[in-house]
């Protein structure tokens, strides 16, 4: 992945959103120890301290937990909670934008539908 700088999103949030969404990949599991702010910043090509900074966003929100000497890990629940906070968060605002973007293109409620379902399906098919 790499960051867009020009994005609204501060990076440091960029980096937290990359780490929970390869936590929901399953690329990291309960207790599993995630990448170091040193890592992250060798990875992306950024100041450890942005990096330390999405790091604790997640350990604010209970996704990761310290453990002092050996590193960030994913919390027990931390999956549970990023399913959680982006169904009623991101999901919900991106649902609320495509419906009022159907209204003003007159699109009835069965036609998008189907532009879902197609979605859906083209992506299982990938």
């Amino acid at each position: 992945m790499i960051f867009n700088p020009d994005d609204t999103k501060p990076i440091y949030v960029q980096i937290a959103e990359w780490i929970e969404t390869e936590i929901l990949n399953g690329h990291f599991q309960s207790d599993e120890k995630v990448y170091s702010q040193y890592q992250l910043a060798e990875m992306f090509t950024i100041n450890p301290a942005t990096a330390a900074k999405g790091l604790n966003l997640l350990a604010d929100e209970q996704i990761l937990y310290k453990k002092r000497g050996l590193g960030m890990f994913v919390t027990t629940n931390g999956k549970e909670i990023i399913v959680h906070k982006r169904r009623s968060g991101i999901l919900k605002q991106l649902v609320q934008e495509l419906v009022l973007e159907a209204e003003r293109l007159n699109i009835s409620e069965s036609e998008l539908l189907e532009m879902i379902n197609a979605a859906r399906n083209k992506e299982g098919s990938q």
